[in-house]
């Protein structure tokens, strides 16, 4: 076979190529399938226990048998698929119970709508028993306020105290870290005192260790330089207090325009992450804060605005594949009704009335926002409030348990036929489509919505699913 380029030409054009892609890589390790918390939940530093997560289950799980005591109440406020199509008729709906809770796989296959409302709702209970936090953040901002620089201080040593205990008996959520002020002018040395005190106090009181997945939340960056200043005292106090090399992690919140895009055009997301030297482990959105430095007005500040897609977007495209996970905003109507009982005088039926108005109507706009952010690939948001909680783990468990029977379909042909592009329904898939189902397991598989038995049923390996490649899954088949 006749060649015109030489062996020497060939070899140049190959090394070139190799430093490219090397340099590639380099910036693009890939996203990271290991678990990322599906939501963090934010609270005043002031009021930070090391049993808060448990605290909070409890009054989660109280609010959902308030409002919801049965999973086709909690269906139809949250409008789940299908949801309509449950019976109403209290002896039908006594029937279809027993029948779900003796052989749900049965039922399944005949009424899918009433396993998965049943499914979501008993999940979410254990979830709330077992785990009710995944990651929680203990505030020093926004959830915290303006006090003085002596009741700051007495917080910061509380909070550290109470992470040590909480260290100690093994009671913390699985991540966990603290937000402290912006590095603005205004609250620069207030911000970075208060990281000092906690951290100082909690390796005094943990012999230099971390709980497992800590991390500083800086909020409202705007430049590069907040961020490097950040790092640099982190690692300072890493060699000062004896907390191992590189284990003070942080994540960035992007808050404001001009960390989307700065004073030169350039987009700010790939600067900030990079000012961090290594230590940068997230970045989350503002949703509130951002839609106001955009001169949104109070009334149309929403989290599915399109002034927040057009952020999510930037963010989501500067650090894809680069490991860096990323997180949306939170929900500001809390699901707390009106009326509270006083004494020993009970809520009337239209106290009680209004307050289910109230929650349901918080509730549904959190599912809502959860779906619109999990559609767009934010798999993490804020959750400010207990009775937010039944929502997130219903949303989730919605999100890929609803997906789940046409995924696998999907994902099971594909790998049947190989690198044939294959017809399933009416929807044609690709390689790259084949690669987004592989995601679709590997993300719920990530956050506990689908089981190992759920992921193996498609034909699929162990191995081959850890090899997070789509491309590669084919390419070994096809040689066999």
């Amino acid at each position: 076979m006749k060649l015109t380029l030489t062996h020497d030409e060939l070899e140049d054009y190959c090394s070139e190529l190799h430093e490219s892609n090397a340099a590639f890589k380099s910036h693009y390790p890939a996203d990271s399938f290991e678990r990322q918390p599906v939501h963090t939940v934010y609270g005043g530093a002031n009021l930070f226990k090391a049993g808060f997560a448990a605290k909070l289950g409890e009054v989660a799980l109280r609010t959902l048998d308030t409002y919801a005591p049965n999973y086709h109440v909690f269906a139809r406020v949250l409008d789940l698929p299908g949801a309509d199509t449950l019976p109403t008729n209290a002896v039908e709906l006594d029937s279809l119970t027993r029948a779900l809770e003796s052989d749900p796989e049965q039922v399944r296959e005949i009424k899918p709508a009433a396993w998965l409302a049943f499914t979501v709702y008993n999940r979410v209970l254990k979830k709330l028993r077992s785990e009710p936090i995944e990651d929680n953040r203990i505030d020093f901002e926004d959830g915290y306020g303006n006090r003085p620089d002596d009741e700051e201080d007495a917080h910061a040593v509380a909070a550290a105290d109470e992470v040590a205990r909480g260290m100690s008996e093994e009671i913390l959520s699985p991540f966990i870290g603290i937000r402290v002020k912006t590095f603005s002018d205004e609250c620069k040395r207030r911000s970075i005192r208060t990281l000092d005190i906690f951290l100082s106090r909690l390796a005094a009181q943990t012999d230099g260790k971390l709980p497992p997945n800590f991390i500083i939340t800086l909020p409202k960056v705007t430049t590069p330089t907040q961020v490097s200043t950040c790092a640099k005292i982190l690692e300072n106090l890493e060699a000062k207090l004896g907390f191992a090399r590189d284990s003070l992690k942080m994540e960035i919140m992007i808050e404001t325009t001009q960390s989307i895009i700065n004073h030169k055009g350039e987009n700010t997301v790939p600067l900030l992450v990079a000012a961090a030297a290594g230590r940068c482990r997230s970045a989350i959105f503002g949703t509130y804060d951002y839609t106001a430095s955009c001169n949104i007005t109070a009334a149309h500040q929403s989290h599915t605005h399109p002034a927040c897609d057009f952020a999510r977007h930037v963010l989501q495209v500067s650090l894809a594949g680069t490991g860096i996970t990323i997180s949306d905003g939170a929900t500001t109507s809390m699901p707390i009704g009106p009326h509270k009982a006083t004494g020993n005088a009970a809520l009337s039926p239209q106290q009680m009335d209004e307050n289910r108005a109230v929650v349901h109507g918080a509730w549904k706009l959190h599912f809502d926002n959860i779906m619109h952010s999990m559609r767009h690939a934010y798999y993490q948001g804020w959750d400010l409030n207990p009775g937010q909680l039944p929502v997130r783990y219903a949303a989730v468990d919605t999100f890929f348990l609803s997906g789940l029977q046409d995924a696998s379909a999907r994902l099971n042909a594909f790998l049947n036929k190989a690198a044939q592009a294959t017809l399933v329904g009416n929807t044609f898939d690709d390689a790259a489509t084949g690669q987004g189902l592989l995601n679709f397991f590997l993300r719920g598989m990530a956050c506990g919505a689908i089981t190992e038995r759920e992921v193996l049923a498609t034909g699929i390996t162990l191995d081959e699913l850890r090899s997070r490649s789509f491309v590669r899954i084919v390419t070994n088949r096809t040689r066999k």
